[in-house]
């Protein structure tokens, strides 16, 4: 009997040695980083099996040269055009976390500005590895795209285009930094009529492009009036939208309603595609140019 209790503590003893090596050589591969709301995420060794659950992450993802570990990303995902064709996992205001787990991501990567805090958690407490991003201004989405390409292997590919990025915004910097700023009407809505103010991407490229933007007094995304528009006098309007669709001849014919409008006498109502203005992407810097050649023709 006291040889077989010999055996059994031997026994029991070599498998916690063989539990603490095996454990203990997983979490020496892990690795702890912190995301962009202060949150400590343990990295699996490696990440090959990733869902997004926002389209400015999903293009980001594809944009380092990582887009085959996607196995799942949230609706409108459409950009670039193979993410289309990618697992859907709900909404980025409503991502569903049975959807999620069934893709066995080894990294989920999400977005403060939209994605429930209660799925975050969740996604916590049942051992998902969650990065959370959260870029408010041009520079911090150049900081989102380092990030992201660090947190899955692609370090060297993010920062040769982050570092592309920041030269092509410094560009539009110096072509407008000593150009007259036009007052900017950006709309986005029509009934009722909705623009953006600061605290959007959309002010802050505006401000980056050379104009002024007459909505830039109110936060968010205020709902405005007619009269207010009248009053602010803009020179240049915009609307979302693409290229190939019916908004702009919808927006230009509202606006001929009242011809002493600057920016309706000078014919500068132009039309530019929402995602490049809205999403927090490589593509916002596309933004940033297409509105600077459209307010400062002449420097560019």
């Amino acid at each position: 009997m006291a040889a077989k209790l010999r055996i059994d503590s031997t026994t029991k003893t070599l498998v916690l040695i063989l539990l603490a090596f095996f454990f203990g050589a997983q979490v020496a591969r892990a690795t702890v980083v912190t995301d962009e709301v202060g949150r400590t995420v343990l990295l699996p060794e490696q990440v090959n099996r990733i869902v997004s659950l926002a389209p400015s992450i999903t293009e980001i993802i594809f944009a380092v040269g990582a887009g085959e570990r996607l196995v799942g990303v949230s609706q409108f995902s459409n950009y670039p055009p193979q993410a289309s064709s990618l697992r859907k996992v709900g909404s980025y205001v409503q991502p569903s976390i049975e959807k999620i787990l069934a893709l066995r991501p080894d990294l989920v990567i999400g977005i403060k500005d939209g994605n429930p805090v209660a799925v975050v958690e969740r996604l916590t407490e049942l051992k998902i590895p969650t990065f959370i991003v959260n870029p408010k201004t041009l520079e911090e989405v150049v900081v989102t795209i380092k990030n992201i390409g660090r947190v899955i292997g692609a370090g060297d590919r993010s920062a040769i285009l982050a570092k592309r990025l920041t030269l092509r915004i410094r560009e539009v910097d110096q072509k407008v930094s000593q150009a007259p700023r036009p007052k900017v009407f950006f709309q986005i809505g029509f009934e009722p009529i909705v623009s953006a103010g600061r605290g959007t991407f959309i002010d802050a490229l505006i401000r980056r492009a050379g104009g002024y933007n007459v909505a830039g007094s109110w936060s968010g995304y205020p709902h405005l009036n007619v009269e207010q528009i009248l009053m602010a006098r803009p020179e240049i309007i915009f609307t979302a939208g693409m290229a190939d669709n019916m908004i702009l001849p919808k927006v230009k014919h509202f606006w001929q309603q009242w011809p002493d409008i600057p920016a309706v006498k000078k014919n500068e109502i132009h039309t530019i595609d929402a995602d490049i203005c809205y999403r927090p992407s490589p593509r916002l810097i596309e933004g940033l140019e297409a509105l600077a050649r459209k307010i400062h023709p002449e420097r560019f």
